[in-house]
């Protein structure tokens, strides 16, 4: 595996620009990259390893699919999304 610095260029998804794009590495921690900045709208963020996050819309149709499990097996426990 590659060692990363602090400058280098890698990819991941922005949250302001909405997809995937190219990034500087701000912060490590460890060895690891901690945070970025875009280099297309220049925001900082969390490295989210390339991972878009998951809309609103699936957090609501999961919370509502988890409600109906729950009246057909109330003895189960309700499953929480990351």
């Amino acid at each position: 595996m590659a060692q990363f610095r602090l400058g280098d260029v890698i990819d991941d998804w922005c949250i302001k620009c909405r997809r995937l794009t190219n990034h500087s590495i701000v912060s490590l921690l460890g060895d690891q990259p901690a945070k970025v900045r875009c280099r297309t709208c220049y925001s900082d963020h969390d490295y989210r390893h390339e991972q878009q996050p998951p809309s609103k819309k699936d957090l609501k149709k999961a919370d509502l699919f988890g409600e109906v499990l729950a009246k057909i097996d109330p003895a189960a426990p309700p499953k929480k999304h990351p």
